[in-house]
């Protein structure tokens, strides 16, 4: 009866509520981000509740407003099937993008203590009196300026963040359910009972989880999210494959990935392929192991990821402070306050050096195979020793002359000053670690249908090669959902024209120019990056 079944009653509900704060599109089956959107005008709600329909088709919807300065804590819960419930502690999971997390911590510091006690009590009364039996999440929205709190919902399953609560108690959660199936009782359980600090872990005696408190907990962990998202466009999905992936554990620091070298990521897959997680006995030191952990990874392949803009987040203030709340992450994103980037000289240098070793490789690849079929043609070879190419970024042009001093060293010359470069090709890797201007930098980079994607010691810049205002490109491999205007219709720069679903969601696409749009394909279509 709470659930609105059209557009229609969407308005009337909204109208109801009101949009002074803000208002929640959410479909009662989805998660993860998906199903889920907010608006602020009745303009926008219309299309906002189109795409929540069509991202959980047959869910029931329901609206509601939107709560400010919360953050988003959740209690790790555990029933049985004699009546027992037992909460492990929690996790804050308040940085957030688009309603989804890329944080989750533990324990959530945020809270008072007796506060958060309040809250694990509750979860454990709801798990009880429902008769729930399992591992569940019970989530709430917490204000820390009042200390009020608010139930938001239960989440019927182990969540994929339910490694911090195993790593600040000790408690195997998969095991733990398997225990549960097996209808062994919470209090006979040798985990449980020894993060309740009874020194006989294999003594069948009740413990009154409602009363008893466990032992304290001593560990702080977070966990980040690898993503196939591109950052520097609002976090939107890629897909596309995988050819090396470079993570190695540590005492302080471990993590997982769902695809290995020479794999990938398609359109349709949960944009998530990776998890780290990281501890400490403080947040500060949790922290800081996770920002020299999230530097050492290197992921390459046709996807972008999150990673080097996941270091620039646990670097700010507000986030070493912990003054964050659910709705942190998206005001950056908007403002575009954070970013990752490399000096304009560098990137230039960089890619010429990348566009000049890639040339004369082509080239002597060229004359080899000339050899190889009896051709002995040395023509190409001048081509090898001395030419021009030129570099195009944040429009501006760089001519380059190159010469080839000796196999790998490089002499590059713009507007008449020169710099000798010495490059060495990692055997295992393929990457270009060049040393010029009294600096050592590691090159790599792959052409895009947009352009070159270059990384210069792991950021990412994209160097656009391609530029038609009469055409509206995307790097979004997905499935047209519906178009917003009508074939012939006029469109304003940053207006959206079209939705496109990829990665399990509905995400409209702006256009880059202003003008008139011709429809070059129907609803349901593939596009490509």
């Amino acid at each position: 009866k709470a659930t609105c079944r059209t557009v229609d009653e969407a308005i009337e509900a909204a109208n109801k509520i009101g949009y002074e704060n803000g208002i929640m599109i959410k479909a009662s089956e989805g998660g993860g981000g998906k199903g889920i959107r907010f608006v602020d005008n009745e303009g926008d709600l219309a299309d906002a509740y189109i795409q929540v329909q069509n991202e959980v088709i047959g869910s029931p919807i329901f609206l509601m407003q939107l709560c400010k300065n919360a953050r988003h804590l959740e209690v790790q819960i555990v029933g049985d099937e004699h009546g027992n419930a037992v909460a492990l502690n929690g996790r804050d999971c308040s940085t957030q993008r688009r309603f989804q997390k890329i944080f989750e911590e533990g324990p959530p510091v945020i809270a008072p203590p007796d506060t958060f006690r309040e809250m694990e009590r509750a979860a454990q009364r709801l798990t009880q009196n429902i008769g729930y039996v399992g591992a569940g999440t019970v989530e709430y929205l917490f204000n820390a300026d009042t200390g009020a709190y608010f139930f938001l919902e239960l989440n019927p399953r182990l969540q994929v963040e339910h490694p911090v609560t195993e790593g600040i108690t000790d408690v195997n959660m998969p095991a733990t359910q398997l225990q549960i199936a097996m209808g062994i009782p919470l209090c006979n359980m040798p985990q449980i009972r020894r993060l309740y600090g009874k020194e006989d872990v294999n003594v069948n005696e009740p413990i009154d989880f409602l009363v008893e408190e466990y032992v304290p907990i001593k560990t702080h962990v977070i966990a980040a999210r690898i993503t196939a998202e591109n950052p520097d466009e609002g976090f939107k999905p890629t897909s596309g494959s995988i050819e090396r992936i470079k993570f190695q554990s540590t005492t302080s620091v471990w993590g997982y990935f769902s695809v290995g070298s020479n794999g990938g990521i398609h359109e349709f897959a949960d944009s998530q392929f990776g998890h780290l997680f990281a501890k400490g006995a403080t947040r500060e030191e949790a922290r800081k192991s996770l920002v020299l952990a999230l530097k050492e990874i290197e992921v390459r392949g046709e996807i972008r990821t999150t990673v080097e803009y996941l270091v620039q987040l646990l670097e700010t203030k507000e986030f070493k402070e912990n003054t964050i709340d659910t709705a942190w992450l998206d005001g950056i994103i908007k403002e575009k306050s954070v970013y990752v980037e490399q000096p304009p000289h560098l990137t230039v240098a960089s890619a010429a050096i990348l566009k000049a070793y890639e040339h004369v490789q082509d080239i002597a690849e060229e004359v080899k195979e000339s050899f190889r079929k009896g051709q002995v043609s040395t023509g190409g070879i001048a081509g090898i020793n001395s030419f021009d190419l030129e570099i195009a970024y944040q429009d501006t042009k760089y001519p380059f002359h190159i010469e080839l001093l000796s196999e790998f060293v490089y002499r590059l010359t713009l507007n008449g000053e020169s710099f000798d470069v010495e490059l060495t090709i990692t055997a295992d890797e393929g990457v270009l670690v060049a040393n010029f201007g009294g600096e050592t930098h590691r090159i790599f980079g792959m052409d895009e249908p947009l352009g070159l994607r270059l990384s210069v010691d792991g950021v990412t810049i994209l160097m656009p090669s391609i530029f038609d205002p009469s055409e509206l490109r995307t790097d979004v491999t997905g499935k047209i959902v519906r178009y917003l205007q009508d074939s012939g219709a006029d469109v304003e720069v940053g207006q959206p024209f079209i939705e496109v679903e990829a990665m399990k969601m509905i995400m409209p696409i702006k256009a880059t120019e202003s003008g008139k749009i011709t429809h070059s394909l129907s609803a349901g279509s593939v596009i490509n990056a």
